[in-house]
């Protein structure tokens, strides 16, 4: 019923064992964020050039997941270009025992197999037969992909100009989308995979994907997203008025 995870599988190991590669090479293991969407996309090609038939939902759904990963994945690298390794993968190159084998196997392999499991919705629909038609469900799951997508790419634009301007230096975001949550594209990330896994449900079993959405949620509010970067603040006058006052994760609920 999902054997093609295992093929899915296979392909993740050889991507991100290459993209080790590079990062032994370059000495700089941060460059597997900028690989995150393109893994995805990766997924994506790989499925359609297997499946046994093309419909609208697939041609849809594969789009999605194109612009998404190609969006990522861009922002990442001009956001990191010319700075180094980033600060976290950089305090543990220093800390960690047996730097090159632990940074394969949680770094490199662990990533990889977050992947699959956060691509499982997109995968489900690409590789079951098809949805014969684009109903209420899927439809839905769409306009959620375009709000999440919506938060993430807006949310990057908006603190990408603010850290530009001189005069904000030192200074933290509160205006735009950042007036309403203090991670609106952690929030928008975690929302348009539940938009995926909408998109999967009318698809015999698609509801089993919904560990995709719960597992990136899980991620970004809890252990690698909104716990690390927030920690970077703490005791900072500025910042604890802003967090008094705006909901962590989702806009308008504290």
């Amino acid at each position: 019923m999902f054997g093609y995870l295992v093929e899915s599988a296979l392909l993740i190991f050889v991507l991100m064992t290459l993209v080790f590669l590079i990062a032994l090479k370059l000495k700089d293991n941060s460059i597997v964020d900028i690989f995150w969407g393109l893994g995805f996309i990766a997924l994506v090609i790989f499925s359609l050039l297997n499946s046994e038939s093309i419909d609208t939902a697939k041609i849809l759904t594969s789009i999605l997941v194109i612009i998404w990963g190609l969006r990522l994945s861009g922002h990442i690298f001009l956001r990191n270009r010319g700075k180094g390794e980033d600060f976290r993968y950089a305090n543990w190159r220093r800390t960690w025992k047996y730097f090159i084998l632990r940074s394969y196997f949680q770094v490199f392999m662990l990533q990889g197999f977050f992947m699959l499991i956060i691509a499982w919705p997109v995968l489900h629909i690409l590789n079951n037969p098809q949805i014969n038609d684009i109903g209420v469900v899927y439809m839905s799951g769409f306009i959620i992909f375009l709000t999440g997508f919506t938060f993430e790419s807006v949310g990057d634009y908006q603190l990408g100009r603010f850290k530009k301007a001189e005069e904000n230096r030192g200074k933290i975001i509160t205006t735009g989308l950042w007036k309403y949550t203090r991670h609106p594209n952690y929030f928008g990330e975690a929302f348009l995979w539940w938009g995926f896994w909408l998109m999967a449900v009318p698809v015999m079993d698609g509801i089993f994907t919904i560990i995709s959405p719960l597992v990136i949620t899980w991620l970004l509010r809890y252990i690698s997203g909104v716990p690390m970067l927030e920690k970077k603040y703490e005791g900072l006058e500025d910042w604890e008025e802003y967090k008094r006052k705006t909901p962590v994760f989702v806009p308008f609920i504290k």
